[in-house]
């Protein structure tokens, strides 16, 4: 059933009617015998359950409706009454405006929430409370089953009203079911402030976006959708997206205005300030207020995260196969725990180990290359970083390190492009991306690493977050060249980084291919040869 809805007439009667003689609370937002505007009703294949749940997954995601908004903090979520009078001292003022709940013929009021919009600029838009309340309709054997989800905004006035909210005073949404023939049909309204609203163009796309949404969703739960990435798996939404935005504020500006590279500035900043709050979140999480033990980014393309962190007093530092233009503000000298000062951003070439070194090594420059072995307790991390990112659980096991590993474009151990063998979790999906995520974590799982998925909230469609920080057995338990041989072994990474050493290096070509956060799509159609310019 595709969405084609009805647009009801200016003049169509109101779908839900409030009864004037119950209503509760302290503050008034509606005017006694206030009128429900419909603007648009359309057909549905789903019940009340599967109502019930995508209402609920959306008062809860807001971010689901607008690209504008971060989250909802749920206030106050209870059964039936208002939000109790006796909050915590943090939460009175959130709660300072608790809205009129409303009562409806035919309805009883089952669900009182209160939440919080926080959208993604605090500096340009305010958050905003708002009450939500879930109505039924009232026992008694009717034919139809209806559920009603009220929206009453924490304003007073049109001007009060954020952007990222429609100018109305309420929102109503209403689920009409009869469940002996199995249909019926969602509808939208509104409680305009100024009864002249209902013509404004603004509004009415809004509300016909509002209802395609709920329409999609419930579809897709009858049609046996099951969502298969979960965010916020290791930590909790508001912290990282708190941590992001005071970053944001921070550093974007300047970050912005500095750029030096060839490429896109906001993609590669703003991505990396994700990546760089999730670090900081995690990192306290594991560390607390005891010594932080450092970190290396293998691969580190442009250094903005090295840079990043550094500045927010993580010490660490960064290597990648190339220097880039950025490298002239971005390095720093940083002191390691043992009292050791270094250059934050260095050029090297990865060549573990346990690389065969057979094959020509002349033009091999041994003080151009890093074996891959870092001080226990370095937490390593491997940001799309191409080639290595398949040895990034092995070097983490060697050395004892925890690590996070973001997957971009498909590798295996001796730097050819491959696919990996689709999942054998069935749950995932059989892409390419996918595919790689399952081969890398099953390296990390046979190198001894309890391992944890994240699928964090960049704009990258290459976004899942191989972390390990807790081993399931001795690393003197695991056979490494046996494992490296049973995973393709290295045949040809050795000739290939000594290839790479005997590149002249170029500036233009530095900057043009620039190994940042989305260096897979910049990757897309090279050669494994033209690529190693990345990682070696």
């Amino acid at each position: 059933m595709a969405f084609r809805p009805e647009e009801l007439a200016l003049d169509a009667p109101p779908v839900i009617f409030e009864d004037a003689g119950h209503s509760s609370g302290n503050t008034h937002t509606t005017p006694a015998k206030a009128t429900w505007r419909p603007l648009y009703r359309h057909e549905c294949v789903f019940g009340p359950p599967v109502f019930d749940s995508v209402m609920d997954n959306l008062i809860r995601n807001p971010n689901i409706n607008s690209t504008w908004l971060f989250r909802a903090d749920i206030l106050h979520d209870a059964e039936d009454g208002p939000a109790n009078p006796a909050t915590p001292a943090d939460e009175a003022d959130s709660l300072a405006f608790v809205a009129d709940i409303p009562s409806f013929v035919g309805f009883e009021l089952q669900r009182h929430v209160i939440r919080k919009l926080i959208p993604r600029n605090t500096l340009r838009d305010k958050p905003l409370d708002q009450t939500c309340l879930i109505y039924k309709s009232n026992p008694g054997g009717e034919a139809v089953e209806r559920t009603l989800v009220i929206y009453l905004p924490h304003v007073s006035t049109p001007s009060d009203m954020p952007f990222y909210h429609p100018v109305v005073k309420g929102i109503a949404f209403v689920h009409e079911w009869t469940p002996a023939e199995s249909c019926g049909s969602i509808s939208l309204s509104y409680l305009f402030f100024d009864e002249q609203d209902r013509t404004v163009d603004k509004l009415i796309r809004t509300a016909f976006q509002l209802l395609m949404v709920i329409h999609k969703h419930g579809k897709g739960r009858v049609q046996g959708y099951q969502k298969r990435v979960h965010h916020d798996v290791l930590l909790p939404q508001a912290r990282v997206q708190d941590t992001y935005t005071k970053l944001k504020q921070k550093h974007a500006r300047s970050l912005i205005k500095g750029w030096a590279e060839q490429t896109d500035p906001e993609k590669h900043i703003f991505e990396d300030i994700c990546i760089a709050a999730f670090m900081i979140e995690l990192w306290r999480n594991m560390y607390g207020e005891g010594p932080f033990p450092g970190f290396v980014d293998v691969g580190c393309g442009n250094g903005l995260l090295v840079h990043i962190l550094n500045q927010e007093g993580f010490s660490g530092w960064g290597f990648d196969a190339r220097s880039r233009t950025s490298w002239a503000s971005y390095s720093t000298r940083v002191r390691s725990l043992s009292g050791e000062e270094q250059d934050s951003l260095r050029e090297l070439v990865l060549l573990p180990t346990y690389v065969s070194r057979g094959g020509s090594g002349d033009g091999f420059d041994e003080q151009k290359a890093h074996d891959g072995v870092f001080p226990k307790g370095t937490f390593i991390i491997s940001n799309h970083a191409d080639e290595l990112t398949p040895w990034t659980p092995i070097l983490a096991a060697v050395s004892d390190c925890p690590f996070i590993s973001i997957p971009c474009c498909s590798h295996d151990l001796s730097g050819k492009l491959f696919r990996a063998s689709p999942p054998k979790d069935k749950t995932k999906a059989d892409s390419t991306y996918s595919s790689f995520v399952g081969w890398v974590s099953e390296i990390a799982a046979e190198c001894g690493w309890e391992v944890e998925q994240e699928m964090l909230r960049i704009p990258s469609t290459r976004n899942a977050a191989i972390v390990g920080r807790k081993r399931t057995g001795d690393i003197s338990s695991v056979d490494i060249p046996a494992l490296v041989h049973k995973y393709g072994g290295t045949a040809g990474y050795f000739d290939a980084v000594v290839r790479l050493m005997k590149q002249p290096p170029s500036t233009h070509e530095h900057e043009a291919s620039d190994t940042g956060p989305s260096v897979g799509k910049k990757s897309k159609g090279k050669t494994p040869k033209q690529k190693q310019h990345k990682a070696g």
